[in-house]
C-alpha cells in the first residue's frame, strides 16, 4: 500500500522512515511512504500557499487553487485511491475506518496548517477526517497517527499478523472488544501481584479468565 502526504513540512512526516514498526515496513517494502511538498504548487515568486480569510478573521487559510493542484498531481488515476483532508471538524477516525483504509491501494493525506483551509477544498477530496475533539497546529501529526494505525493492519507489517487481530477495538465475532489486562515479570511489585490464574499453566482456566476480563468496545 502507498501512503502519500501533502504537507508544508515533508521532513516532519519523513521521520517515520526511522520509526520502528513503520520504518521496518518501509524498508521491507510492505508499504510505501511519499511526501509531496505543498510549497511546490505555490503561486508567484514566494510560492504562496495560503491567504487571509475574506471574513477578516485572524489566521491564514490554505488556498483552494493550490490544494487542488497538489491533489490532482498526486492522486493516482488507475488505482483504488482515497484522498483525505485532515481537519478538526471531520468525521472521527476509528479502528473501523483504519480497517477500511487498509484495503485501499493508495491513501492521500492532505495536511492543512495553522488556521485551516478554504471550505471549497472539501469538494476535491473524498472525505474529511479528525483524529479527536481537540485542535493541533496542523494535519501532520494526525496524518502520522493514521499511517501508523492503517499500516499495522497490512499483512506482513507486524511480526505476527494475528497481533493486530486481537487488539483493542478489533472485531471479534459480531462485536469489537477492549483487550484483557496483561502482565509480565516481576510477579510482585510494591505489593501488586500478577493474578495467580495466569501462572496456573491451565490453558482452559486462563482462557476463561481472559474472556471474562475482555470488555466490549464502544466502537460499533
Amino acid at each position: 500500500m502507498k501512503f502519500k502526504v501533502i504537507t508544508l513540512f515533508p521532513e516532519y512526516i519523513e521521520c517515520l522512515n526511522n520509526y520502528s514498526i513503520i520504518g521496518r515496513a518501509i524498508r521491507n517494502k510492505k508499504i510505501v511512504l511519499e511526501t509531496v511538498n505543498l510549497r511546490d504548487f505555490g503561486l508567484g515568486s514566494y510560492k504562496q500557499v495560503d491567504d487571509r480569510p475574506y471574513s477578516g478573521s485572524v489566521g491564514m487559510l490554505m488556498r483552494v487553487d493550490v490544494a487542488t493542484s497538489a491533489i490532482r498531481s498526486t492522486k493516482a488515476k488507475n488505482k483504488r485511491s482515497r484522498v483525505v483532508l485532515l481537519a478538526a471538524d471531520g468525521k472521527k477516525f476509528t479502528q473501523k475506518l483504519a480497517e477500511e483504509y487498509s484495503t485501499m491501494d493508495e491513501l492521500v493525506l492532505l495536511c492543512a496548517h495553522y488556521e485551516g483551509h478554504d471550505k471549497r477544498i472539501e469538494d476535491y477530496v473524498d472525505e474529511k477526517i479528525s483524529v479527536g475533539d481537540y485542535v493541533v497546529s496542523g494535519g501532520e501529526t494526525p496524518a502520522m497517527l493514521i499511517i501508523d494505525a492503517v499500516a499495522r493492519l497490512i499483512k506482513g507489517v507486524l511480526g505476527k499478523d494475528e497481533s493486530s487481530e486481537v487488539e483493542s477495538h478489533s472485531l471479534q465475532g459480531d462485536q469489537r472488544i477492549i483487550e484483557h489486562p496483561q502482565y509480565t515479570r516481576p510477579f510482585e511489585f510494591e505489593g501488586k501481584k500478577v493474578p495467580k490464574i495466569l501462572l496456573s499453566g491451565d490453558p482452559k482456566k486462563i482462557s476463561v479468565w481472559t474472556k471474562k476480563k475482555t470488555r466490549k468496545s464502544k466502537l460499533i
